[in-house]
C-alpha cells in the first residue's frame, strides 16, 4: 500500500516537503511544497522546466513533473517540520527515460526478470573545509599519515557525531566513522541495502552532510580531487547479488576461488569488460582524472586505481573481492551520480552474465609498486586522455580511453 503523504505530514508535524530529483550531472533539484498541497503533488507531481536542469532537454519541451515516491520519504532530523522525498521525472504521463532515478529503476526491473536482486553499499568520502572553500577546516590536521587520526576526528566530533546520530535515528544502521587518508577528509559508513534504496540514501546523505557542515559554519565537499597532493574523495561501491527474495546470496560459493560463484564471476566479468566506459559515469568530471593515475600523495598512496585489474583482498586494484559473494568497485569518486552509479553496476553486470564474460586473471601484486609489470591490462583513462567539449562547469566531457572498450548496454 502506498504511503499517504498528507497523512504522514499530519502524523509527523510536517509543514513542507522537498520534492527532489537528481539530474544527469548529479545536481539535486527540489521544490519546497507546503503540506496542504502535497496530496495533489503526490498524484500529479511538482512542475519543473526541464531545460533549467541538466536533463538533455530544450526550452521547447513540455513541463516536467517530479512525482514523489512516498516510500523514500525522510523527515529531516535537523529540521523536523520538513520532509525530503525522492521523485521520478515524468513528461506527458511518460517516464523521462534519461532521468537517473528512472534509469536505475529500469535496470532494477531487468535484474528482477533474471531472478536477481542487487544490494549495494557505498563509502562516500568528503572534506570539511573552511566556509570560503580555500583550506581544510582544521588548522591542526597536519599529520603526514592522518588516516584514522583519533585527535583529528574528535576535533570534528560535533559535526561527525551529529550526522551519525541522524543516521541512527533514520534506521540506516551506521557502523563506523573515521578520519580518512587526507588531511580534513572523513568517511561514514552505513549498512548496505537494495540498489535503489542505497541510491536514495546516498543522495540524501550528500544533502545532509552539506547541510550540517553549513550549520557549523563549514563547508563539505565531495569533489574528487579538491587539494593537490592530498588523497582524493572516492566513493567505493560494495556489491552483492541475491535471489529475488533477498535471502540467498546468488554469488556466494565457498567451494570456488574467492568464494565467488560462476555466475558471480561473469557479473564481475561484465564490470571488467566495460570498465573504461564505466569511467564516464563513475568519474564524470575533469577533476576526477586528477585522482585517477595521480602522483603519489603526501600520505604515500592515492588509494585510487589506475589499471583495469581485479584481486582478492588488496586495495591497489580496481576491484577487490574481500569475502565470499561480494566485491568492491574502487573506481567511483565523489562526483558520481548516486543513481547512475547503481544503474551502470547492474547494466554492466547483467551484460557480463548474458555474455558469460570472463573477468580475466586476477593479480595479487601491489599495483602501486609493481603495476608496471602488468602489460596486458587496459589502463584507466587519465587527465591526458580527457578532452573537454563543453567547458561549462567543466562537466560535460568526452572521454577517450587509452584502450577501447565494447559499448555498454544492458542487453
Amino acid at each position: 500500500m502506498t504511503l499517504d503523504l498528507s497523512q504522514y505530514a499530519s502524523e509527523k508535524g510536517i509543514k513542507y516537503f522537498m520534492i527532489s530529483y537528481t539530474d544527469l550531472f548529479g545536481g539535486q533539484r527540489a521544490k519546497l511544497v507546503p503540506a496542504e498541497a502535497i496530496a495533489d503533488m503526490q498524484k500529479d507531481g511538482a512542475g519543473f522546466a526541464g531545460f533549467a536542469t541538466w536533463l538533455d532537454l530544450t526550452p521547447a519541451h513540455p513541463d516536467l513533473f517530479a512525482v514523489p515516491d512516498a516510500s523514500s520519504v525522510i523527515q529531516l532530523p535537523w529540521k523536523k517540520d520538513v520532509a525530503w522525498v525522492a521523485a521520478d521525472c515524468v513528461m506527458e504521463d511518460q517516464p523521462v527515460e534519461q532521468a537517473p532515478r528512472v534509469v536505475l529503476k529500469r535496470l532494477v526491473a531487468e535484474a528482477a526478470k533474471e531472478g536477481l536482486r542487487v544490494k549495494t553499499g557505498v563509502e562516500p568520502e568528503f572534506f570539511l573545509i573552511s566556509a570560503d572553500g580555500s583550506v581544510i577546516s582544521d588548522q591542526f590536521d597536519t599529520a603526514e599519515k592522518p588516516c584514522y587520526d583519533q585527535q583529528a576526528v574528535m576535533r570534528r566530533y560535533d559535526v561527525i557525531a551529529e550526522i551519525c546520530d541522524y543516521m541512527l535515528e533514520l534506521g540506516w544502521k551506521p557502523y563506523q566513522n573515521d578520519h580518512e587518508d587526507a588531511n580534513g577528509q572523513f568517511e561514514m559508513n552505513w549498512e548496505y541495502d537494495d540498489a535503489l534504496k542505497t541510491a536514495d540514501k546516498h543522495s540524501f546523505f550528500k544533502f545532509m552532510v552539506k547541510s550540517i557542515a553549513e550549520k557549523h559554519g563549514l563547508r563539505a565537499t565531495f569533489m574528487p580531487k579538491p587539494f593537490k597532493g592530498l588523497t582524493g574523495n572516492g566513493c567505493h561501491a560494495h556489491i552483492s547479488v541475491w535471489d529475488i527474495d533477498g535471502k540467498v546470496n546468488a554469488f556466494a560459493d565457498k567451494e570456488m576461488p574467492f568464494g565467488l560463484s560462476a555466475q558471480g564471476k561473469t557479473f564481475l566479468g561484465g564490470i571488467m569488460k566495460h570498465a573504461s566506459a564505466l569511467a564516464a559515469v563513475t568519474n564524470p568530471t575533469v577533476n576526477s582524472y586528477k585522482r585517477i593515475n595521480a602522483p603519489r600523495t603526501i600520505s604515500g598512496a592515492t588509494w585510487a586505481p589506475n589499471t583495469v585489474t581485479w584481486t582478492g583482498n588488496n586495495r591497489t586494484h580496481m576491484v577487490r573481492v574481500p569475502g565470499p559473494g561480494r566485491f568492491e568497485l574502487r573506481l567511483p569518486d565523489g562526483a558520481v551520480n548516486p543513481y547512475l552509479l547503481q544503474a551502470i553496476i547492474i547494466a554492466a553486470g547483467l551484460s557480463g552474465i548474458r555474455s558469460k564474460a570472463d573477468p580475466g586473471c586476477h593479480y595479487d601484486i601491489d599495483m602501486y609498486r609493481d603495476g608496471h609489470t602488468v602489460t596486458d591490462a587496459p589502463k584507466l583513462p587519465s587527465i591526458f586522455s580527457t578532452r573537454c567539449v563543453n567547458t561549462r562547469r567543466m562537466r560535460n566531457c568526452e572521454l577517450r580511453s587509452v584502450r577501447s572498450s565494447p559499448p555498454l548496454t544492458s542487453n
